[in-house]
């Protein structure tokens, strides 16, 4: 479980830096587009290419991402709705974990 709250935290983690790649790319974008040569021009239009690539990309993984999360949702929900008592259980020993780890400090 620790595996996949890590891949996820990852996930986030890469969609977050992607969001930032592509607001710089348009910011410099912004900033090429008062060149009127005709190599800022093919750079205009390099930059755009490869935004319009990177935000489908971040659009495709965004959606892959919500589809994991559902489907862990679903399934621990459906286990939950299983084994009550021994979701109550692990609950309940996670939480005296958690408060012993807290009262130490």
């Amino acid at each position: 479980m620790s595996n996949n709250g890590e891949a996820n935290l990852n996930q986030e983690e890469l969609i977050d830096d992607l969001r930032n790649v592509l607001a710089e790319t348009e910011s410099m974008l912004k900033e090429v587009a008062a060149d009127g040569s005709e190599q800022g021009k093919a750079l205009r239009e390099k930059i755009a290419a490869n935004l319009s690539v990177a935000k489908s990309k971040l659009i495709e993984t965004e959606r892959l991402v919500a589809g994991k999360a559902r489907v862990a949702a679903k399934a621990t929900d459906e286990y939950v709705h299983e084994n009550p008592w021994t979701s109550v259980g692990v609950a309940a020993g996670v939480g005296f974990l958690l408060g012993l780890l807290v009262s130490r400090r």
